[in-house]
């Protein structure tokens, strides 16, 4: 029986599949481990990233000008209610801020960093409610006690409260509208459902626009049917810009890299810097003594909650074990059994960066 060529191809491209699976059935496996990796540092490994010579340049701002050439076009297609996506390979940050500063000077704008690690989206609204307030105010010729009355400070309002004053039909004018932008929509703080139902509906609000910027493959999974069509509005906009993700990667290990014990220190300080003050002098107390009795396996609960007491930080064992959940939810603490069957406490942290986070903390 003769084979054709195409049916030739195949029948090779299998047995080659299942040669090799013979081979490596039988050969010796790799004794190669990924702890045997010699690891740079990671201040080392980002300054070597940043020397390297960037190529292509002329073709890639002959690029970047005809994106900017259609800036009038996407000012067009927010003016009649759409919200603008921008996704392609390289950063898009210095893009849509360069669009921002140049296009849309008579609108506000609102930027959020979508690829910090937390963002707190109440916040944001309340910014965008401020900020429409504001800018309410400015434009009217009429008198402010003219406008609605949204009875500031926002902060003390609901979600549903907020969404309906940037949704107010009270605000007439189509003009009167925030333009939000949103680098990494699809970045770690922003992803979870519950923030993207969110954002969806900040989008269709009357008054809000939005330009957004993709990176991550499965993005588009992020939302359904309705929320694309009813409430993004999205108008997709293929945009590669080949530019490196400077910005972007600074929040993210790199692979192959030691952690400094600078930038562990940094990280963990601004992890602190979210909790309250009295959570702060607890994990100061735990890391204090950390530091004066380094041949321990860590501080036992209850010198911790004796401590903590002493100094009026706590009122109780449930206040104490609330700060420590939440320092183990954020990995700042550990739980390690002692020989007498106490839990200690540990910070995973060796003790130079350890000196070097309360440094930090105590500025």
């Amino acid at each position: 029986m003769e084979l054709n060529d195409g049916e030739e191809e195949e029948f090779g491209f299998s047995r080659n599949y299942f040669l090799a699976k013979d081979l490596a059935a039988s050969g010796k496996k790799s004794t190669h481990k990924l702890s045997d990796i010699n690891l740079v540092d990671e201040q080392e490994l980002r300054a070597a990233a940043s020397n390297i010579e960037p190529k292509h340049e002329k073709e890639i701002v002959s690029q970047i000008d005809s994106y900017k050439s259609l800036y009038s076009r996407w000012v067009f297609m927010l003016r009649c209610g759409f919200g603008l996506l921008m996704y392609g390979f390289g950063s898009k940050k210095a893009l849509l801020e360069d669009f921002a500063s140049t296009a849309l000077t008579e609108y506000s704008v609102v930027v959020i960093n979508g690829y910090l690690q937390s963002i707190n989206i109440k916040q944001v609204v309340i910014t965008l409610a401020e900020v429409l307030w504001n800018q309410c105010k400015s434009k009217r010729k009429t008198p402010s006690r003219n406008l609605p009355r949204a009875q500031q400070p926002f902060n003390s309002h609901s979600m549903d409260d907020l969404f309906a004053f940037l949704d107010g039909s009270e605000l007439k004018e189509n003009d009167y509208f925030v333009c939000v932008v949103i680098h990494n929509i699809d970045g770690p703080g922003l992803r979870d459902s519950e923030t993207q139902q969110h954002l969806g509906r900040i989008a269709s609000c009357s008054h809000i626009r939005m330009i957004a910027s993709i990176d991550h493959v499965n993005a588009p999974l992020l939302w359904d049917k309705k929320m694309v069509h009813t409430q993004f509005n999205w108008h997709w906009y293929h945009v590669p810009t080949f530019a490196p993700y400077k910005v972007e990667g600074m929040f993210f290990p790199l692979i192959l890299a030691h952690g400094s014990s600078a930038q562990t220190a940094k990280t963990a300080a601004i992890v602190l810097q979210s909790l309250t003050p009295n959570a702060q002098s607890v994990f100061k107390i735990l890391a204090e003594y950390q530091l004066s009795h380094p041949d321990e396996e860590g501080m036992p609960i209850d010198t911790l909650y004796a401590t903590s007491r002493e100094r009026f930080l706590v009122s109780s064992q449930v206040t104490l074990n609330s700060h420590l959940t939440e320092f183990k939810d954020h990995e700042l603490v550990k739980t390690r059994r002692h020989s007498d069957g106490q839990d200690c406490f540990y910070i995973p942290l060796a003790s130079e960066a350890l000196e070097k986070l309360l440094s930090e903390i105590n500025q």
